[in-house]
């Protein structure tokens, strides 16, 4: 955001992007607490996987118990949220206002057919169970009283630990050894597959239309200059010796290029801070 001029178009829609994502990182965070001291159990995070056909499906938590496997599809929704199942959508209504999503309870059922898949495909046999958790405590959780799944299916972060305790009970017999469990959970990271995209790509915005430069971490222009081995800022003259480091990361986000990769061309030029692939400078 920081190389995106404050009056361009496309602003505030990545600006909203990216107000979801921080929420969602925060969800899985308080989730993260209700798991501490659970016994006996691996734990995979933001994992995507291939369906085989050319598309992809995210599991925002995956539990790995020797008798089963927990998907937990994660939503850091505050207000009231209403899972609507004649039309399958979830409805939020807060200040007097009301939005639309896609019902994560569909988007967990996908996830848990397409896991069971792979899991066929080497011959593992396990039961998987899904959840969606609410993450923010204040959120009032509302359906209809014949929306079994729902009912089932949907609980604050809170409940987590008893809600497991539960299926621990409805799964006695043991599916998968320890040695099987970090067995298949290096399996599933193998098959992970990083959503590195083109942000510039993905929102239509010109490589001309970003602001280039060195950015100064003291004063934030992009004002900073090599001189002897370092950068120094010609507007506040504070000097720092890896200030192009933040740039690398940008660049990285942008172009989907990890940092390493970009460094090691970057060095290979004379001057590296001159070459073409440090576009930004």
């Amino acid at each position: 955001m920081r190389r995106l001029p404050g009056t361009h178009s496309k602003r505030a829609l990545i600006e909203n992007d990216l107000i979801k994502r921080r929420a969602g990182f925060r969800g899985e965070e308080a989730v993260d607490y209700f798991l501490k001291d659970l016994a006996e159990f691996m734990i995979l995070k933001d994992i995507r996987l291939s369906n085989g056909y050319g598309g992809f499906y995210q599991i925002d938590v995956l539990l790995l118990f020797s008798n089963f496997l927990i998907i937990l599809e994660i939503k850091n929704i505050s207000g009231t949220i209403y899972f609507d199942p004649t039309f399958n959508q979830l409805i939020q209504s807060k200040h007097e206002n009301e939005r639309g999503f896609l019902d994560p309870l569909i988007q967990a059922e996908r996830q848990q057919k397409e896991l069971a898949k792979l899991l066929a495909d080497r011959k593992i046999r396990t039961p998987i169970e899904y959840l969606v958790v609410i993450s923010n405590p204040s959120t009032v959780i509302k359906t209809s009283s014949y929306h079994k799944m729902a009912l089932e299916k949907v609980l604050h972060a809170s409940h987590l630990r008893e809600r497991i305790e539960k299926l621990k009970v409805k799964y006695p017999e043991e599916k998968l050894t320890y040695k099987e469990i970090r067995k298949l959970s290096r399996a599933i990271i193998k098959e992970h597959t990083p959503a590195n995209y083109n942000v510039l790509k993905y929102y239509d915005i010109d490589i001309k239309e970003i602001i280039t430069g060195i950015q100064c971490p003291a004063c934030s222009r992009f004002s900073m200059k090599r001189v002897r081995g370092t950068w120094k800022c010609s507007s506040c003259q504070s000097a720092d010796k890896e200030a192009h480091i933040r740039t690398l990361h940008n660049e990285s986000a942008i172009s989907g290029i990890h940092p390493s990769i970009l460094l090691k061309y970057c060095k290979k030029a004379a001057y590296w801070y001159e070459t073409s692939l440090f576009r930004f400078i």
